[in-house]
């Protein structure tokens, strides 16, 4: 390569970078390409899903502060870069019907006003390729499809001189992918693998209520090796302590089972700039050595 590889990663929330398609980062980190997370908002509203932290009330009081310090952790052991956009988290209105967003938050926004901030970003880190979530927001909370469109303005506009002139020099990225690691068919197979070995399956639930989230199959177009990587993954997830119970169901599948049943992260390619084939291997086909 006669240019370095640049790598961005767009997320909601902080722990959604180490949820979706992290061992891929790591992966990139190790081979020397530059990667940097943007996360959008604070995760400010975000329920403290670790029963064992909930009911702190330093944690409830201070739960910005206590999450920038948990993504400050996670950075370090991906090794990636990291920025905020600085967007008020949204929460996840439940009920029904469903509460109105509170005001101000990142759902709420512009979505062109907002997507701004992303492009100023893209035009500095100066990103080959850019991955995000798709249209239903990978599960459909509402920052998570926001986070989606702002991508997908950014991502047109980044290259354009004439849009947001006052966010620098215009970069073009040449792909964007939505991340798909949480798939049918990669839930199936592991599903199956424990049900095959004995075992008790964590998956059952998510199966049955696949069809709640899932508007329609989605296209894999990429599955990157990166099974070396499992245990980082698994590393930076439990940093963020207040989000992840280091006993729950994202833990119980073993190490050498999944390693052995699906050793790759999966992608969606949505936009490219470059030719390639499909299926891919590696997010940077076709542009390396382009």
């Amino acid at each position: 390569m006669t240019e370095q590889l640049r790598l961005m990663a767009v997320h909601a929330h902080p722990d959604d970078e180490s949820s979706k398609g992290a061992a891929t980062m790591a992966k990139y980190v190790s081979e020397g390409v530059d990667v940097l997370v943007a996360t959008c908002t604070g995760g400010e509203r975000g329920s403290i899903l670790n029963p064992k932290l909930q009911g702190d009330p330093y944690i409830e009081e201070h739960i910005h502060e206590v999450r920038k310090k948990e993504m400050d952790e996670a950075r370090e052991i991906l090794g990636v870069k990291q920025e905020w956009l600085g967007f008020v988290d949204s929460g996840l209105p439940e009920g029904d019907p469903l509460p109105p967003l509170p005001e101000g938050c990142f759902a709420l926004q512009d979505v062109d006003e907002a997507a701004g901030r992303l492009v100023k970003l893209i035009r500095e880190f100066k990103p080959q390729v850019i991955t995000t979530y798709d249209e239903n927001g990978g599960y459909p909370h509402p920052d998570h499809i926001m986070t989606h469109k702002i991508t997908m303005v950014a991502f047109e506009a980044a290259g354009d001189p004439e849009k947001y002139p006052e966010a620098g020099e215009p970069w073009t990225p040449q792909k964007l992918y939505y991340n798909q690691g949480f798939n049918k068919p990669r839930t199936l197979a592991l599903h199956q693998a424990l049900l095959d070995r004995g075992m008790e399956s964590p998956y059952g639930e998510w199966l049955e209520r696949w069809k709640q989230f899932e508007q329609r199959e989605r296209t894999l177009t990429t599955y990157v090796p990166c099974d070396e990587f499992f245990e980082i993954r698994d590393k930076a997830l439990i940093a963020h302590a207040t989000q992840i119970d280091p006993d729950g169901g994202w833990f119980r599948v073993p190490m050498d089972i999944q390693r052995e049943v699906w050793p790759t992260e999966e992608y969606e390619l949505a936009k490219s700039r470059v030719d390639t084939s499909l299926p891919e291997d590696d997010l940077f086909a076709g542009v390396r050595n382009n």
